[in-house]
């Protein structure tokens, strides 16, 4: 299809039907689906939104574009979780109905008020010579799926700022409701305003100031940032886009990152003593990653495994983008940790001891233990010739090397196909979830994270060990029905 403008922004409504089943039909024949992990089904998935718990249930939404896998109209699809593992849409989607959204739905966030669920997003307008304009709108969600959009928008474009102003976050503090909006300032520097609920009135929103958070200001656009609560500590998860390698090394297009702070102090619209940045993931396709503070008491996060700006092979299949795997963030030795939730091992079948094997379902986790000193390589979704992705965990000279140079269909080589990590000298525990066309590598328990697509070749499947003795299990993870 010749993806125009004017096509990537046709109205819903007008889809021919015959085209639009053409596209699902054969969306359906990729060998790239994931079985355990949220993904589309047809067309671009895109940043996790409205993450929340209301009604007795975890509520996900996804950005989608549904008739391609380019970006687009965009819209929410909407999923909900009993024990956030499986995830199962409802049809009760946001689509891009009003008139401050007519070229998108755009990211945002979703807290319980009363007996409805409030969502908080940014609508996308474009004029006739393609300038934008973004609107902080918001409306409810009912308990039968039923979206009323509230007829007001709630937060203008401030006049210094530029059209890249979105990604309105809901919290609760010491009582109060906030939000914060990422954007970008006039001199195209990345920043972060900061809202109060008048009287907690989502209705009514008043500017309190931008975020002093020890910006560095080489970032030019501050995308969904993500301000949390994890053992009373604020931690910050955001996207700088244009962040100067000076300042952090990454290798990705945009990267994903986060600081901990001592204290939120809204009075000065600060988080203080905050930490150095951090990598949130050292893979390859993390990003726009959102958490809440759960009623609970927890906090979890979700990402979208997947890049701005990138292709990738599934695309010919007519669909793109994955979600990660619902991830617990907790706080050690002023470190943050970022590990599945306790009821993803529920689907572990088939346990048996960790070996090198020609065949697997791709559709496993492995949990294995290595000693002080000791080198290790795994190389997963091997086919016959030994190719795939490679992992090598040298802890004598601590660093960890995961390589998808050989591993499947080549795609974004142009940010290297090599990611490294530092790890103690230390006995170390390595989990690593497989899902068709994903992997998520956890170190320690998720003191670091890997996360990353392969899109292997004639089912490669296989798993090969070499190095010192590896300790652990294989288990088959079965999705009861997905």
């Amino acid at each position: 299809m010749n993806w125009t403008t004017e096509k990537r922004y046709l109205p819903y409504d007008q889809w021919n039907e015959a085209v639009v089943n053409d596209m699902k039909q054969h969306a359906q024949t990729s060998p790239w689906h994931p079985k355990y992990h949220v993904h589309a089904k047809h067309g671009l998935l895109n940043d996790p939104n409205g993450f929340s718990y209301f009604n007795g249930e975890y509520h996900l939404f996804y950005q989608h574009f549904p008739f391609g896998a380019v970006h687009g109209l965009k819209s929410w699809t909407h999923t909900v979780s009993h024990d956030l593992v499986t995830f199962t849409e409802t049809g009760h989607n946001i689509t891009p109905d009003g008139p401050y959204e007519t070229h998108g739905v755009y990211s945002g966030s979703a807290r319980q008020i009363d007996d409805k669920l409030f969502i908080f997003y940014t609508g996308n307008v474009r004029d006739k010579n393609w300038n934008r304009q973004t609107y902080q709108l918001g409306g409810y969600f009912e308990k039968n799926g039923a979206f009323n959009r509230l007829p007001h928008i709630l937060i203008e474009q401030p006049d210094d700022v530029t059209e890249h102003f979105r990604d309105p976050q809901i919290f609760e503090y010491a009582g109060n409701l906030y939000s914060i909006v990422g954007g970008q300032d006039l001199n195209q520097k990345g920043m972060i305003k900061v809202y109060e609920a008048i009287h907690n009135d989502v209705e009514n929103w008043r500017f309190i100031g931008d975020l002093s958070f020890e910006n560095d200001y080489t970032a030019y656009m501050m995308e969904c940032p993500n301000l949390v609560f994890v053992n009373e500590h604020p931690v910050l998860l955001y996207c700088p886009q244009g962040l100067d390698k000076n300042v952090l090394e990454y290798r990705n297009i945009y990267p994903n990152l986060y600081k901990i702070g001592q204290t939120f102090n809204p009075e000065n619209v600060s988080i203080e003593n905050i930490s150095e940045l951090q990598q949130l993931d050292y893979g390859f396709e993390t990003y726009a990653t959102q958490a809440f503070n759960a009623p609970d008491g927890k906090v979890y996060s979700i990402s979208w495994v997947g890049l701005p700006d990138s292709t990738y092979p599934s695309d010919a299949y007519h669909h793109q983008g994955v979600m990660s795997l619902v991830k617990e963030l907790t706080i050690k030795d002023g470190k943050l940790y970022q590990y599945p939730v306790p009821a993803l091992a529920s689907l572990r079948t088939n346990p048996q001891p960790l070996k090198s094997m020609a065949q697997t379902t791709n559709n496993y986790e492995l949990e294995f233990v290595l000693p002080k000193d000791s080198h290790s390589t795994l190389t997963l979704f091997a086919n016959e010739n030994g190719d795939g992705l490679d992992i090598t965990i040298d802890l004598s000279n601590g660093c960890i090397r995961v390589d998808r140079t050989r591993a499947g269909v080549p795609f974004e080589t142009q940010f290297g196909t090599v990611r490294n990590a530092h790890l103690d000298n230390a006995e170390t525990t390595i989990n690593i979830f497989i899902d068709t066309s994903i992997f998520e590598i956890f170190i320690n328990k998720g003191e670091k994270v890997f996360t990353g697509r392969i899109f292997p070749n004639n089912n490669a499947s296989g798993i090969i060990l070499s190095g010192d003795a590896l300790n652990g299990q294989y288990f088959n993870i079965i999705t009861h029905g997905r």
